[in-house]
């Protein structure tokens, strides 16, 4: 078990935070379960992979506030993320942690930021149970007629 899965958090919560932070969410439980698959291509800049690690180190700081207390176990910013823009617009806020940590928890994301615009579908419920929604064959051949 992960040291942050003992305070209620699960590798899917850092992933989809990362979306807050302006990253696509990283590959899960591939090739080890229980984990992030981070694969920065050369065609990074330097930049970029610092931004990322910026990213990484805040979302430590988040599990620490987990881990003392500071943050709620069940409630808090990286299980409500990612925080879309609807949610971040909405004239009520119930989160017991301010917008401005949700939207922006680093600087840089005030001058080109990502607006999320879904939360938590369901995982990788969709991979495993796909699912049709074309019409039945029979009704192309009742078009052709």
């Amino acid at each position: 078990m992960g040291p942050f899965k003992k305070n209620g958090i699960e590798v899917t919560d850092i992933a989809k935070r990362l979306i807050d932070y302006g990253f696509h969410a990283p590959t899960l439980s591939f090739p080890v379960s229980g984990t992030l698959m981070i694969e920065p291509t050369e065609s990074e800049s330097k930049d970029e992979l610092d931004r990322f690690c910026d990213a990484m180190l805040e979302i430590k700081k988040e599990l620490n506030e987990i881990a003392t207390g500071e943050a709620d176990k069940d409630n808090n910013v990286l299980s409500n993320s990612p925080h879309t823009l609807a949610m971040l617009t909405a004239d009520e806020w119930s989160l017991p942690y301010s917008r401005s940590k949700a939207a922006y928890p680093l600087a840089y994301l005030k001058a080109n930021k990502f607006w999320a615009s879904v939360r938590r579908v369901d995982n990788a419920y969709g991979d495993r149970n796909l699912i049709c929604t074309c019409p039945p064959i029979e009704a192309y051949e009742e078009a052709e007629a």
